[in-house]
């Protein structure tokens, strides 16, 4: 029996010839992350199970959830990882200022490679599949276990194939595909398996645009998402990591539970409504409803704060200004992306249309801090999750939408298509 290609990693880290959906496995870890939240909490239990760290080059420790610290208990959260990352003499532990958010800079600083298994207390570590890794997010507990042993238990999960054909259209990028495709399945329709991402349809993805959507694949409920290792990937691998790393491919026999067919040419930009990731609309079916006015626009995140994103963002508003009635915070992922956006004078641009420009930071995504939201309040973001008080008071709404969408509506004081406001 043929396996996908998660199965073949999680075969390979078990040590084992073949595994099969639903089989219990032990395998070993290439990378275990926490952060600023999750971080603290796991260290009083490894504490009770080790002394040291199983390996200083895997057990990875990014403060990014709470900084800049907002208060004495984010600031006493952050000194506890920074301390135990130097007491254990981390070889990666990235410090606000030199760094960025968890899911971004770790692909940026080389730290993931394809073919790796990858735990983080996080449910965005899926994220990494988009180089061709198994990258799942999991509790504190398995945190501390994988830091203290370098092994973790996993049920291999069953897959469903995502079969993707022709070409995105002008204004549609990943963010606009994996929300199109939340909607179809649903929150849990891939609940507990892997999403396996394949076709001829993938050589119109950016490498950004992958990144977007194996992020967002725990949205669906999945375990991880996952993307072939083709030329961009392997060229994305060779310019940022210094590691050595195995490819692998599903076999032509591989068992999936579905199969599913996307025409990529046939998705148009997509709007998450509130309160779920999976209440997708289009924005042809937005624009017969009655305006829904915003008050808020947030651009950055572990989804959708690169490169490509901030370049798309500020396309739009080049040139043009922020509705009066709305506030914009744009948050690059990475100092790099940062220093990018000022190199190519980007930062101008946002500035220059009224938005407040952010240090590389989780920041608003789950309501910490630089764009908490009051109640009534409506806001456009970037970001991956639209649960009730997500960005701040319960009776707050938020709408997930690409970074084109997003400025678009920034400039309009209501969802907007970027088609008619801006050209690419």
């Amino acid at each position: 029996m043929g396996m996908t290609m998660t199965q073949k990693i999680l075969a390979a880290h078990a040590g084992l010839d073949c595994v099969e959906a639903g089989q219990l496995i032990e395998a070993k870890l290439d990378v275990v992350m926490a952060n600023d939240i999750t971080g603290p909490m796991a260290l009083p239990i490894f504490r009770q199970m080790a002394e040291n760290v199983y390996d200083k080059d895997k057990v990875v420790l990014v403060p990014d959830h709470f900084t800049p610290n907002k208060d004495i208990k984010s600031a006493e959260n952050s000194k506890a990882i920074r301390e135990f990352a130097r007491e254990q003499g981390l070889t990666w532990y990235f410090e606000q200022g030199k760094s960025g958010v968890e899911h971004a800079i770790l692909p940026e600083a080389g730290v993931v490679a394809a073919g790796e298994c990858i735990i983080g207390a996080d449910s965005h570590t899926c994220t990494y599949g988009a180089l061709g890794a198994f990258s799942t997010g999991v509790g504190t507990t398995d945190i501390a276990t994988g830091m203290a042993t370098g092994e973790l238990w996993f049920k291999v999960p069953g897959a469903i194939k995502f079969v993707l054909s022709g070409k995105p259209g002008p204004y549609v990028s990943g963010k606009d595909i994996i929300i199109h495709i939340i909607g179809k399945i649903g929150v849990d329709g891939a609940l507990y398996k892997s999403m396996e991402f394949t076709g001829e349809g993938l050589s119109g993805l950016s490498m950004d645009d992958r990144f977007t959507m194996a992020n967002m694949a725990i949205e669906a409920g999945a375990k991880n998402g996952i993307f072939p290792v083709d030329d961009k990937a392997e060229k994305y691998l060779r310019e940022h990591t210094k590691k050595s790393y195995q490819i692998y491919d599903a076999d032509a026999d591989a068992v999936y539970d579905e199969v599913v067919e996307i025409d990529l040419s046939k998705v148009r930009p997509t709007v998450a409504f509130p309160h779920l990731p999976g209440n997708a609309k289009t924005i042809d079916e937005i624009e017969a409803m009655d305006p829904v006015k915003i008050q808020q626009v947030v651009i950055g995140s572990c989804t959708n704060g690169r490169m490509e994103d901030m370049r798309r963002a500020a396309a739009i508003l080049k040139g043009r200004s922020v509705h009066p009635d709305v506030r914009v915070m744009v948050i690059p992922a990475t100092q790099k992306i940062y220093k990018q956006c000022i190199k190519e004078g980007l930062l101008d641009i946002f500035v220059d249309a009224g938005c407040a420009v952010n240090t590389p930071s989780c920041g608003p995504c789950m309501g910490g801090h630089m764009g908490v939201m009051a109640a009534g309040e409506r806001c456009v973001s970037t970001t991956n999750r639209n649960f009730v008080g997500r960005m701040g008071h319960v009776d707050s709404l938020i709408y997930l939408a690409s970074p084109e969408v997003a400025a678009a509506s920034a400039i309009a004081g209501c969802i907007a298509n970027p088609e008619k406001v801006g050209d690419r």
